[in-house]
């Protein structure tokens, strides 16, 4: 099944905790590229993420972002004593030394930093939770991505038809080619009226043939491209093995071309490096 690397998946999940929203978004890259946004207080869940991803993904740039939001906790605060009393200490040393300087109010002790907290959430409740929201974030992510590979595929087999297309139109113009170079060089000769020896003819009428005689190529191009079929049915990551596949088409399309000898063969060269193109893009999203 063909898998592209472009996807995007956005996940959320509601408690008495608060809120947690995890975004995970794919694009194309040549190696797994993981890059993670994750509160402080669940930082340490990134390890695990990152496994996960590497699970499930084998390719392309990945970000995640998580986002928490602890639920209100409404009129109930806590002061925190530990700072509280080094503020008060801090204060008294500051009164030792500068006896003329205001004291600040009981208000404004509470508005200090670090001094007023609400209760805090129990935080191994909001992991599960954000393991559970990851996983199903991931698991849209994977068929998004599926999606995405099907419409590249039904495209990629699209410009396939189209280079058989153009392999048959070559092989059905192929004698009528090699017939019309033939004529060519015979004309040529009786405008010279030179008398030429048979067998240097007959050496000459060769070369032209082999020149002019496409068929190899023509072969391995349908090869590459029944190869390229086969691939897009195979399991796992097959993005590299096609984009080597392209490079061989390419390949073939070139000598193809450089071996033209009238128009209708050079139409069909370049309408191949057109489909082949169209392919080598495609392929670059695909896993």
């Amino acid at each position: 099944m063909v898998h592209s690397m472009t996807a995007f998946s956005r996940q959320d999940r509601d408690g008495d905790w608060g809120r947690l929203q995890l975004e995970l978004r794919s694009v194309n890259q040549r190696y797994l590229e993981p890059h993670f946004r994750l509160p402080e207080a669940l930082r340490d869940l990134e390890p695990e993420f990152r496994d996960a991803l590497r699970g499930r993904l084998a390719r392309g740039k990945v970000e995640c972002q998580l986002r928490f939001d602890p639920a209100e906790t409404g009129t109930t605060l806590q002061v925190n004593q530990a700072r509280l009393d080094a503020l008060i200490d801090a204060l008294a040393q500051i009164h030792d030394e500068v006896p003329q300087a205001p004291l600040p109010d009981a208000l404004a002790l509470l508005d200090h930093p670090g001094v007023l907290e609400a209760p805090a959430p129990d935080l191994e409740t909001v992991k599960a939770e954000a393991r559970a929201l990851f996983q199903e974030a991931l698991d849209d992510l994977v068929a998004g991505r599926a999606r995405e590979g099907d419409k590249l595929a039904a495209l990629i087999r699209e410009r396939l038809d189209g280079v058989r297309d153009q392999v048959a139109e070559v092989r059905r113009l192929l004698p009528e080619i090699l017939e019309r170079q033939r004529h060519q060089l015979l004309e040529r000769l009786a405008e010279m009226r030179t008398e030429l020896d048979p067998q240097r003819l007959e050496a000459e009428l060769v070369l032209l043939v082999q020149k002019a005689d496409v068929a190899e190529e023509l072969d391995r191009l349908e090869t590459h491209v029944d190869e390229v079929e086969r691939q897009l049915t195979q399991r796992g990551p097959i993005g590299r093995r096609l984009d080597f596949l392209m490079q061989e088409l390419n390949r073939e399309a070139n000598t193809l071309s450089s071996k033209s000898v009238v128009a209708e063969s050079t139409r069909c060269a370049v309408e191949l490096k057109v489909l082949i193109e169209q392919m080598r893009e495609q392929i670059q999203n695909i896993e």
